[in-house]
């Protein structure tokens, strides 16, 4: 029983967001995620061919990041509002095309990342990270953490939102993300 509760304890949501790490700029070069099977979602991120992609190769100025873990009680509660923010974004003819959002479920396997996907309804893309990997090269962070980065037209890019939390209200968090971004 111990063991089990330390394991969650990982991904237990503390009381002040504010200890979180903050994520460089540098981050999103270390991430490489495998291009999307589904051809919807490899429409959605505008990508193409097979492989594995960077995150500044996502064909929008704006990437959201959620990073969960099918066992954090907090990711699964909040998983209606984030399907409700995608939605959100997907219905404004002035965010849908600026602004995409991708889930990274931290230590969880391809079948964890299906099961959370399935039960949840999530219809935006995610990828697993069984060995930690991308969890690492973001300072190992607890879950639901959010990260907001701003791709620009040069290939560069800056991330202007890095968070532990969940989404409390979808409307108001697209609100934030068009402001810390620049888009509005």
């Amino acid at each position: 029983m111990g063991l089990f509760v330390a394991f969650f304890s990982i991904f237990d949501h503390p009381a002040q967001a504010a200890s979180a790490p903050s994520i460089r700029d540098d981050t999103p070069a270390a991430i490489k995620l495998p291009v999307p099977q589904r051809p919807h979602e490899k429409s959605y991120l505008g990508l193409s061919g097979t492989g594995h992609f960077k995150i500044s190769q996502i064909k929008a100025p704006v990437v959201i990041i959620e990073v969960f873990s099918m066992y954090c009680p907090h990711c699964q509660k909040n998983a209606p509002e984030v399907n409700r923010l995608y939605r959100i974004i997907e219905d404004n003819s002035y965010s849908k095309d600026k602004i995409k959002l991708i889930g990274i479920g931290a230590g969880n396997s391809s079948y964890e990342v299906e099961i959370f996907r399935k039960k949840y309804d999530i219809p935006f893309p995610l990828f697993a990270d069984s060995d930690y990997s991308v969890h690492k090269a973001l300072g190992e962070v607890r879950t639901p953490y959010f990260i907001g980065i701003k791709n620009n037209k040069n290939g560069t890019y800056k991330v202007f939102y890095s968070e532990l939390g969940g989404v409390e209200k979808a409307d108001e968090f697209l609100e934030m993300m068009l402001k810390l971004s620049g888009l509005q």
